[in-house]
């Protein structure tokens, strides 16, 4: 994977303020977020490293997986995460029209109560954006992008290279990017635990994103 696509610059976020990239750096807080669940083996193990740091994050999770594993979904909440949309079945927006993305949206809204939203692969059109209030049923909607992609749901990396990726590039206020998948848990397994343990020794400390 290339890596301009693994730190987000700062052209990137400039061309595309209404998004959420990073949030503000006044204290040494990172904000990890995972995609793509619940999952019924993987989200409860990522739950467990993240109490062992007295972490909190933020889930952006597919609805069709909350209708599946909706007692995972709520042991994400009872622990003290923030959730958000990720739509109900994972809908890329520049190949979907619009109704029938923002439908998607709305279907996953009915199980997900968050002002939150991540595009699928970080894609959406501006004009699925502009709409978003309508789907989710909130005066404002946070579209929630990235500072830092680990990549851990490419195969073609090892696992420590994954860890890297998230260590060299975080920085105070970084909104960074795993996924509770099975296709990423290879990765994750090793580089979840080794960037929490080595965050953690810099003096780093772990927040969810606000839902309100």
């Amino acid at each position: 994977m290339h890596k301009r696509f693994l730190k987000i610059q700062w052209w990137v976020r400039w061309l595309f303020p209404a998004y959420c990239w990073k949030m503000p750096a006044d204290e040494k807080t990172v904000y990890l977020t995972f995609d793509d669940g619940p999952h019924p083996e993987i989200t409860p193990w990522v739950l467990q490293q993240l109490k062992q740091y007295d972490a909190t994050a933020s889930f952006f999770c597919i609805g069709k997986n909350v209708e599946q594993y909706s007692t995972i979904y709520q042991q994400i909440i009872a622990a003290g995460h923030s959730v958000g949309n990720h739509t109900y079945s994972h809908q890329n927006g520049w190949e979907t029209p619009d109704d029938a993305y923002l439908a998607d949206v709305q279907k996953a809204s009915a199980l997900i109560d968050s002002r939150l939203f991540r595009p699928p692969y970080g894609r959406i059109r501006k004009r699925q954006a502009k709409r978003l209030y309508e789907a989710v049923g909130k005066k404002k909607v946070t579209v929630v992008m990235w500072d830092v992609l680990s990549a851990d749901f490419d195969t073609s990396i090892s696992p420590e290279a994954c860890a890297g990726i998230v260590l060299k590039y975080v920085e105070p206020g970084s909104i960074v990017v795993f996924h509770d998948s099975e296709k990423a848990f290879p990765n994750l397994q090793y580089a979840l635990p080794k960037v929490l343990m080595q965050l953690k020794k810099e003096g780093y400390q772990f927040s969810a994103l606000p839902m309100a």
